[in-house]
């Protein structure tokens, strides 16, 4: 199985921590040399100096704004014009407040629609023509279960995120052609920071243990856990590798088994 990403180079959103962090540590473990994109200039300096660069990879990184779509238009567009390209893409930001869609205001939706959409739109255009030179390109979205099954509470997040998961498919049929795939990974539970907090504060609203919590939670996954973020970085670049050069256009959940649904 050719799972080798030497030569390659990943442009990985939101990857100071978490999820972003996880792909983008296991593509650089492939062979890719990384490029970081975050507001934090500190904190993606020290993750920079993290990635592993067995394979003798020249990691950078790029600071920019997800609130506003400008910072990360021309974070990437200087990239491009510095004569640099990149053969994956994988588009990450956190997700809208939660609530119900009802009450959410115009501007909510306006908001989570330039942070999730434009932006990976903008990254995209930059870095496409690079992909379709190259005759290789894997553009990865990490969105949410919701595009499958609408997670209760969540209104403007269930919106946002179908619109990226319909974005993707008619990206997947264009760029087919020259040899990109478009995919979107979809994570269940999995242990991060922000999975911690969340978890912190519903035991703090309840009255309960953090550990009685997590328990909870894993009870009701049929692997009866929750996921590692390096699982979850491991599907992320196993779809950006030569091996799933014919898998494009696909929701795959990375939740052990949790949705309920195909």
């Amino acid at each position: 199985m050719n799972l080798d990403l030497t030569g390659k180079t990943a442009v990985v959103c939101g990857s100071t921590q978490g999820l972003g962090y996880a792909s983008a540590a296991e593509l650089a473990i492939l062979g890719a040399s990384v490029v970081l994109i975050a507001r934090n200039e500190d904190k993606l300096r020290a993750v920079t100096a993290t990635l592993s660069a067995a394979k003798g990879q020249q990691h950078q990184y790029l600071v920019a704004d997800f609130s506003d779509s400008r910072t990360v238009g021309a974070a990437i567009d200087g990239f491009v014009q510095s004569g640099q390209r990149a053969e994956i893409l994988v588009n990450n930001t956190g997700g809208p407040a939660g609530g119900p869609a009802l009450p959410a205001s115009a501007d909510a939706f306006t908001a989570a629609f330039g942070s999730h959409l434009i932006c990976n739109h903008l990254l995209a255009q930059a870095l496409v023509p690079g992909m379709q030179t190259a005759g290789y390109g894997r553009i990865i979205n990490i969105i949410s279960t919701s595009v499958k099954q609408p997670i209760p509470g969540l209104g403007v997040s269930n919106t946002i995120r179908g619109a990226v998961a319909s974005w993707a498919k008619t990206l997947a049929t264009e760029l087919g052609p020259w040899g990109i795939t478009v995919n979107n990974v979809l994570p269940g539970f999995t242990r991060t920071a922000r999975y911690d907090a969340l978890m912190q504060g519903r035991a703090a609203a309840e009255g309960k243990d953090f550990a009685d919590v997590d328990a909870e939670m894993a009870a009701t996954i049929p692997a009866r856990r929750i996921g590692l973020a390096e699982e979850f970085g491991a599907a992320v670049a196993f779809l950006c590798s030569p091996a799933a050069g014919y898998i494009n256009g696909i929701n795959l959940p990375v939740d052990g088994g949790r949705l309920a649904c195909l």
